[in-house]
């Protein structure tokens, strides 16, 4: 949408707009690696979970004849656990590039596609009824929402990075206890918001704003 017809709503929806191919790969790169990120602090925290394996360590061994105490049966159920969450490092770290890439992406967009002149032309755009000032107001604070994800997933990446490194840093490894304390709440509350995008955004595609995920996959053709 450009300045011409940024002033008044007049032909297709200027509320749906089209996405670059580098914001779609991003965006659905992005998802991939956020849920993969779900996956493992699942399946971490409940089927791989030390404490909860240790009988079932025991029990293993126990049938070739093999004896082990509690503390034996953590330690090898943890390497297990640690496994994990190497994984889910590594996850991190393709995160902490995509967020990276984006600010890149958004330096690289054309004008009219960057976020901040499509927050303004919106802000600019003149409606006529109280359908189009709603649908202006709910693309405004979806818009606003999406600085709220970015502003979470920077504190997940920046907390990540600080837990992975801070066995190799001593300033980093004095405050494990509070940087893990707010990359576990924040990343709680990335996982909802991601949530309530997808339940946001299918609701919107099968009522006021129909091709908006088709739009994510094609660009809005």
């Amino acid at each position: 949408m450009d300045q011409k017809n940024a002033h008044s709503v007049t032909g297709s929806s200027p509320f749906l707009q089209k996405h670059s191919p580098l914001i779609r790969i991003w965006h659905w790169l992005t998802f991939i690696f956020i849920a993969s990120l779900m996956i493992t602090v699942l399946i971490a925290s409940t089927a791989l979970h030390p404490r909860d394996n240790i009988k079932m360590v025991q029990e293993r061994l126990a049938k070739k004849g093999v004896t082990i105490t509690d503390e034996q049966a953590f330690s090898v159920a943890h390497s297990f656990d640690d496994k994990m969450w190497d994984i889910h490092k590594l996850l991190g770290f393709g995160l902490a590039f995509l967020l990276i890439s984006r600010i890149v992406i958004e330096m690289v967009q054309p004008g009219e596609e960057k976020v901040n002149i499509r927050i303004k032309n919106i802000l600019m755009l003149k409606t006529t009824t109280p359908e189009e000032q709603k649908l202006k107001k709910h693309y405004l604070i979806v818009k606003r929402g999406y600085f709220v994800f970015y502003a979470l997933l920077l504190v997940v990446v920046l907390t990540g990075l600080g837990l992975a490194f801070d066995h190799d840093l001593a300033f980093l490894d004095h405050y494990h206890r509070l940087i893990k304390t707010i990359h576990g709440f924040c990343q709680y509350l990335m996982y909802g918001f991601v949530a309530l995008h997808l339940a946001g955004v299918i609701v919107a595609d099968i009522t006021h704003s129909r091709g908006v995920v088709s739009g994510m996959i094609n660009g809005g053709r």
